[in-house]
């Protein structure tokens, strides 16, 4: 079975309507966050890549109309018009690792109604997941302030391609690597890695575990030192890496803090190493961390060289989903806007423009930018065919960087973020009145004369 059967029932339905009654003119939907998340400042966009694979792949063929034809209890035969539907229309989006703000598209399809409308889940599901883990890691690496953090959050993600693309959206936030051995080998980031308890557990003595680990992999160790008794654990570490010789503990080897008060212990396990002259010896620690007990850490000024976030990072826990929607905004040239309360959408296809310290304006497609500003909708796929080459983790990573850089400082804070909000163009304004008013009209709601054009 295809990807294509990858989608909620209503958009086969739909996608089916639409062709029966010759709706195929060209739509464009738009595809935003209608807020922010509690805590965020800003979101990250990510996930454009494995949506513009699923577009450019797309093609319904006949296992999938039978599939479509057995959830609907129909005959095969009427299903036929879906036979042999692909994509093939354009997308504008703004680039992997850009900040994004609510209100703001981040993508815009146009392509046949039908087209436009099947797709709708699949490139949902791909935005919403990424984008949210995406601003997690961000957060997470300015919390550690330098310090390097890590990924360890596959055996905790919903599932092993949501833990893939954290993984992915972990580097492009900047994570120095990941212990998901499949996308370090996918991706070509670090793979990184200690060992659990059960390997201390399965040898008579710590000790004994230690140095087995050791004679297995001579290089740089990491020790996992709180199975038992922590400072206990510390001591015999130290033991066996001085044993060992500078040419291991003084070449990034570490030990592993996974539990208790991280911050004392840190500081006891530092004060340990060094009095036995293991000062280049690292800790790393991990255990339920986020950006928030990182923050922590390293304001107590706890000793810690380096951070694996895990399961709150790979399933973004305090924010796990974006109230996002992929709304119609035009059909054959029409603006149409959704009035519904507290759902309401500005009509049309649209641009971003960027200021300076992320003063964003939300206008249409064919503005020009205001002074000093600059459009972030870029045109990623043509008659559904990539424009340029897949974007590297390397660029995606700068882009965020540059844009983090420039976020204002409150926007950036850990605790009680001030996201910016985007302000919306005069032009965009008049035409959201006149639509909402014809719209309105239409509907038998108003009786007054039309803005002015």
């Amino acid at each position: 079975m295809s990807d294509a059967t990858t989608t909620d029932l209503y958009e086969v339905t739909m996608a089916m309507s639409y062709l029966q009654e010759g709706m195929t003119g060209p739509a464009t939907f738009s595809l935003f966050a209608r807020r922010m998340p509690a805590e965020r400042g800003f979101l990250v966009a990510a996930g454009l890549e494995s949506a513009l694979d699923h577009l450019s792949g797309l093609l319904v063929g006949p296992d999938d109309v039978e599939a479509f034809a057995s959830v609907l209890h129909r005959a095969p035969r009427d299903l036929a018009p879906l036979l042999g539907l692909t994509f093939t229309g354009d997308v504008r989006a703004v680039p992997e690792g850009r900040i994004v703000l609510a209100g703001e598209p981040l993508l815009e399809v146009t392509a046949p109604l039908p087209e436009a409308q099947l797709v709708e889940t699949y490139v949902l599901n791909q935005l919403n997941h990424q984008t949210a883990v995406a601003a997690k890691g961000a957060r997470c690496v300015l919390a550690a302030d330098g310090r390097p953090v890590v990924d360890f959050s596959l055996r905790r993600t919903h599932g092993t391609q949501a833990g893939f693309q954290a993984a992915r959206v972990g580097a492009m936030a900047g994570f120095a690597g990941t212990s998901n051995v499949a996308a370090a080998t996918a991706l070509g980031i670090p793979a990184v890695g200690t060992m659990a308890h059960s390997y201390v557990e399965a040898f008579p003595t710590e000790e004994d575990a230690f140095r087995a680990f050791a004679r297995a992999h001579p290089g740089p160790v990491t020790l996992l030192v709180d199975t038992y008794d922590t400072e206990e654990g510390v001591r015999t570490a130290a033991r066996v890496l001085r044993e060992l010789g500078p040419a291991v503990h003084a070449a990034g080897s570490a030990i592993r803090l996974d539990s208790g008060d991280l911050g004392a212990l840190a500081r006891r396990a530092r004060f340990l190493l060094d009095d036995a002259g293991l000062s280049g010896v690292s800790i790393t620690a991990s255990g339920g961390l986020d950006e928030y007990a990182v923050e922590e850490l390293v304001s107590s000024g706890a000793p810690i060289d380096t951070y694996a976030v895990g399961t709150r990072f790979g399933v973004s826990a305090d924010a796990p989903y974006l109230d996002s929607a992929y709304k119609l905004v035009e059909y054959e040239g029409r603006p149409v806007m959704k009035l519904s309360s507290a759902k309401v959408t500005a009509p049309a296809p649209k641009q971003v423009f960027r200021g300076l310290g992320c003063a964003d304006v939300i206008g249409l497609t064919d503005e020009r930018p205001p002074a000093g500003a600059e459009p972030l909708l870029e045109t990623v796929m043509r008659d559904g065919r990539r424009t340029g080459p897949r974007a590297t983790l390397g660029e995606c990573r700068d882009r965020l960087a540059a844009d983090l850089d420039a976020l204002p400082p409150a926007a950036r804070r850990i605790r009680g973020p001030v996201a910016p909000h985007p302000a919306v163009s005069e032009r965009l304004r008049d035409l959201t009145a006149r639509v909402r008013h014809r719209t309105e009209a239409h509907a038998g709601l108003v009786s007054s004369p039309s803005p002015s054009e």
